[in-house]
Protein backbone atom coordinates (compact mmCIF):
# COMPACT_ATOMS: atom_id res chain seq x y z
CA UNK A 1 0.00 0.00 0.00
CA UNK A 2 1.34 3.12 -0.80
CA UNK A 3 2.57 5.83 1.79
CA UNK A 4 0.54 8.76 1.08
CA UNK A 5 -2.80 6.26 1.86
CA UNK A 6 -1.02 5.07 4.87
CA UNK A 7 -0.36 8.86 6.01
CA UNK A 8 -3.99 10.03 4.90
CA UNK A 9 -5.62 6.90 7.13
CA UNK A 10 -3.73 8.44 10.26
CA UNK A 11 -4.84 12.20 9.61
CA UNK A 12 -7.94 11.50 8.99
CA UNK A 13 -8.54 9.00 11.87
CA UNK A 14 -7.20 11.33 13.91
CA UNK A 15 -9.27 14.14 12.59
CA UNK A 16 -12.68 12.53 13.47
CA UNK A 17 -11.12 11.51 16.49
CA UNK A 18 -10.60 14.77 18.14
CA UNK A 19 -13.58 16.12 16.20
CA UNK A 20 -15.56 13.73 18.13
CA UNK A 21 -13.58 14.37 22.04
CA UNK A 22 -13.69 18.34 21.48
CA UNK A 23 -17.40 18.19 20.12
CA UNK A 24 -18.96 15.84 22.42
CA UNK A 25 -17.32 17.68 25.01
CA UNK A 26 -18.94 20.71 24.01
CA UNK A 27 -21.75 19.60 23.22
CA UNK A 28 -21.77 17.62 26.24
CA UNK A 29 -21.42 20.72 28.62
CA UNK A 30 -23.62 22.99 26.81
CA UNK A 31 -26.85 20.20 27.29
CA UNK A 32 -25.52 19.14 30.95
CA UNK A 33 -26.82 22.12 32.24
CA UNK A 34 -23.70 22.38 34.75
CA UNK A 35 -23.84 18.91 35.48
CA UNK A 36 -20.46 17.82 35.29
CA UNK A 37 -20.46 13.51 35.62
CA UNK A 38 -23.30 13.97 32.30
CA UNK A 39 -20.97 15.96 30.53
CA UNK A 40 -18.36 13.49 31.18
CA UNK A 41 -20.58 10.73 30.51
CA UNK A 42 -21.46 12.10 27.02
CA UNK A 43 -17.70 12.75 26.15
CA UNK A 44 -16.73 9.12 27.22
CA UNK A 45 -19.48 7.86 24.86
CA UNK A 46 -18.62 9.51 22.17
CA UNK A 47 -15.13 9.11 22.29
CA UNK A 48 -15.59 5.08 22.30
CA UNK A 49 -17.89 4.95 19.41
CA UNK A 50 -16.01 7.03 17.64
CA UNK A 51 -12.59 5.17 18.52
CA UNK A 52 -14.66 1.65 17.37
CA UNK A 53 -15.66 3.02 14.03
CA UNK A 54 -12.24 4.37 13.43
CA UNK A 55 -10.21 1.64 14.13
CA UNK A 56 -12.62 -0.40 12.51
CA UNK A 57 -12.27 1.69 8.96
CA UNK A 58 -8.77 2.57 9.21
CA UNK A 59 -7.28 -0.19 11.05
CA UNK A 60 -6.71 -2.45 7.52
CA UNK A 61 -5.28 1.13 5.94
CA UNK A 62 -2.33 1.94 8.57
CA UNK A 63 -2.88 -0.23 11.37
CA UNK A 64 -5.30 2.70 12.98
CA UNK A 65 -2.67 4.00 15.62
CA UNK A 66 -4.02 7.82 15.75
CA UNK A 67 -1.31 7.91 18.44
CA UNK A 68 2.64 8.64 18.57
CA UNK A 69 2.70 6.29 21.70
CA UNK A 70 1.26 3.28 19.70
CA UNK A 71 3.29 4.06 16.89
CA UNK A 72 6.04 3.82 19.25
CA UNK A 73 5.07 0.90 20.53
CA UNK A 74 4.85 -1.03 16.79
CA UNK A 75 8.25 1.22 16.40
CA UNK A 76 10.13 -0.81 19.14
CA UNK A 77 8.72 -4.13 18.21
CA UNK A 78 10.36 -3.15 14.59
CA UNK A 79 6.52 -3.30 12.78
CA UNK A 80 6.76 -0.22 11.56
CA UNK A 81 10.12 1.51 10.34
CA UNK A 82 11.58 4.60 11.32
CA UNK A 83 10.97 7.00 8.72
CA UNK A 84 7.27 5.41 8.50
CA UNK A 85 6.44 6.04 12.09
CA UNK A 86 7.84 9.54 12.02
CA UNK A 87 5.36 10.16 8.97
CA UNK A 88 2.52 8.76 11.16
CA UNK A 89 3.27 10.66 14.20
CA UNK A 90 3.26 14.35 12.48
CA UNK A 91 0.15 12.91 10.92
CA UNK A 92 -1.64 11.93 14.00
CA UNK A 93 -0.42 15.41 15.30
CA UNK A 94 -1.80 17.85 12.35
CA UNK A 95 -4.54 15.31 11.94
CA UNK A 96 -5.77 15.97 15.99
CA UNK A 97 -4.78 19.65 15.65
CA UNK A 98 -7.62 19.95 12.40
CA UNK A 99 -10.23 17.95 14.13
CA UNK A 100 -10.16 20.25 17.05
CA UNK A 101 -10.40 23.26 14.76
CA UNK A 102 -13.12 20.91 12.61
CA UNK A 103 -14.86 20.81 16.31
CA UNK A 104 -14.85 24.82 17.06
CA UNK A 105 -16.01 25.40 13.64
CA UNK A 106 -19.41 23.15 13.84
CA UNK A 107 -20.25 24.87 17.22
CA UNK A 108 -19.93 28.51 16.03
CA UNK A 109 -16.74 28.70 18.15
CA UNK A 110 -13.32 30.88 17.89
CA UNK A 111 -11.18 28.40 15.82
CA UNK A 112 -7.88 29.31 17.67
CA UNK A 113 -8.11 29.08 21.07
CA UNK A 114 -5.58 27.82 23.69
CA UNK A 115 -7.06 26.09 26.78
CA UNK A 116 -6.55 27.24 30.63
CA UNK A 117 -7.53 24.27 32.27
CA UNK A 118 -4.51 23.38 34.40
CA UNK A 119 -3.82 18.98 34.70
CA UNK A 120 -0.97 18.86 36.83
CA UNK A 121 0.38 16.94 39.81
CA UNK A 122 1.43 13.34 41.11
CA UNK A 123 -1.87 12.08 40.19
CA UNK A 124 -2.65 13.11 37.01
CA UNK A 125 0.38 11.99 35.66
CA UNK A 126 0.41 8.74 37.17
CA UNK A 127 -3.41 8.17 36.01
CA UNK A 128 -1.59 9.29 32.20
CA UNK A 129 0.80 6.85 32.93
CA UNK A 130 -1.61 4.11 33.82
CA UNK A 131 -3.67 4.90 30.99
CA UNK A 132 -1.38 4.20 28.39
CA UNK A 133 0.07 1.27 30.03
CA UNK A 134 -3.16 -0.25 30.01
CA UNK A 135 -4.02 1.10 26.66
CA UNK A 136 -0.80 -0.71 25.17
CA UNK A 137 -1.80 -4.02 27.27
CA UNK A 138 -5.01 -4.27 25.41
CA UNK A 139 -3.76 -3.34 21.98
CA UNK A 140 -1.09 -6.14 22.52
CA UNK A 141 -3.00 -8.44 23.82
CA UNK A 142 -6.08 -7.88 21.30
CA UNK A 143 -2.99 -8.64 17.96
CA UNK A 144 -2.01 -11.53 19.75
CA UNK A 145 -5.28 -13.25 21.03
CA UNK A 146 -8.13 -11.80 19.12
CA UNK A 147 -7.66 -9.36 16.24
CA UNK A 148 -10.95 -9.40 15.49
CA UNK A 149 -11.98 -7.98 18.50
CA UNK A 150 -9.43 -5.05 18.75
CA UNK A 151 -11.63 -2.07 17.60
CA UNK A 152 -14.27 -2.71 20.53
CA UNK A 153 -11.69 -3.94 22.92
CA UNK A 154 -9.54 -0.82 22.56
CA UNK A 155 -12.78 1.61 22.26
CA UNK A 156 -14.13 -0.41 25.73
CA UNK A 157 -10.52 0.21 27.78
CA UNK A 158 -10.93 4.04 26.46
CA UNK A 159 -14.65 4.22 27.86
CA UNK A 160 -13.67 2.51 31.07
CA UNK A 161 -10.27 4.26 31.74
CA UNK A 162 -12.47 7.60 31.39
CA UNK A 163 -13.72 7.00 34.58
CA UNK A 164 -11.06 4.92 36.26
CA UNK A 165 -8.32 7.29 35.83
CA UNK A 166 -7.80 11.01 37.23
CA UNK A 167 -6.71 12.56 34.26
CA UNK A 168 -9.90 10.97 32.30
CA UNK A 169 -7.08 9.17 30.26
CA UNK A 170 -5.89 11.23 27.55
CA UNK A 171 -3.28 8.45 26.82
CA UNK A 172 -2.10 9.96 23.68
CA UNK A 173 0.60 12.49 22.67
CA UNK A 174 -1.11 13.78 19.81
CA UNK A 175 -4.48 14.22 21.93
CA UNK A 176 -2.90 15.95 24.15
CA UNK A 177 -1.23 18.56 22.20
CA UNK A 178 -4.20 19.12 19.97
CA UNK A 179 -6.56 19.26 23.27
CA UNK A 180 -4.18 22.18 24.12
CA UNK A 181 -5.72 24.46 21.72
CA UNK A 182 -9.39 23.86 22.99
CA UNK A 183 -10.67 26.13 26.13
CA UNK A 184 -13.43 23.89 26.46
CA UNK A 185 -14.70 20.95 28.28
CA UNK A 186 -11.52 19.02 26.70
CA UNK A 187 -9.03 20.83 26.97
CA UNK A 188 -5.54 20.52 28.75
CA UNK A 189 -3.34 23.74 29.36
CA UNK A 190 -0.08 24.10 27.26
CA UNK A 191 1.75 24.30 30.98
CA UNK A 192 0.56 20.52 31.90
CA UNK A 193 1.32 19.09 28.76
CA UNK A 194 5.06 17.82 29.37
CA UNK A 195 3.93 15.86 31.95
CA UNK A 196 0.96 14.39 30.19
CA UNK A 197 3.24 13.35 27.29
CA UNK A 198 6.22 12.19 29.54
CA UNK A 199 3.87 9.95 31.51
CA UNK A 200 2.37 8.68 28.19
CA UNK A 201 5.39 7.77 26.90
CA UNK A 202 6.60 5.64 29.90
CA UNK A 203 3.77 4.23 29.71
CA UNK A 204 3.80 3.49 26.84
CA UNK A 205 7.42 2.05 27.61
CA UNK A 206 6.50 -0.12 30.12
CA UNK A 207 3.76 -1.84 28.22
CA UNK A 208 6.02 -2.96 25.41
CA UNK A 209 8.57 -4.41 27.75
CA UNK A 210 5.80 -6.93 30.25
CA UNK A 211 3.94 -7.78 26.98
CA UNK A 212 6.73 -8.59 24.69
CA UNK A 213 7.18 -10.98 27.88
CA UNK A 214 3.67 -11.88 28.67
CA UNK A 215 2.47 -12.73 25.37
CA UNK A 216 5.08 -14.13 24.28
CA UNK A 217 3.71 -17.68 25.63
CA UNK A 218 2.14 -19.84 23.05
CA UNK A 219 -2.02 -18.95 23.36
CA UNK A 220 -4.22 -21.94 24.79
CA UNK A 221 -6.19 -23.58 21.89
Amino acid sequence: MSTSRLIVAEALGSAFLLAAVVGSGIMGERLADGNVAVALLANTLATGAALAVLISIFGPISGAHFNPAVTLFFGLRREIEPRLAALYVAAQIAGAIIGVWAAHAMFAMPIFETAQKLRDGPAQWLSEFVATFGLIVTIAGAVRYSPQAAAYLVALYIVAAYWFTASTSFANPAVTIARAMTDSFAGIAPHSMPGFIAAQIAGALAGYVLTGWLFTVPARA
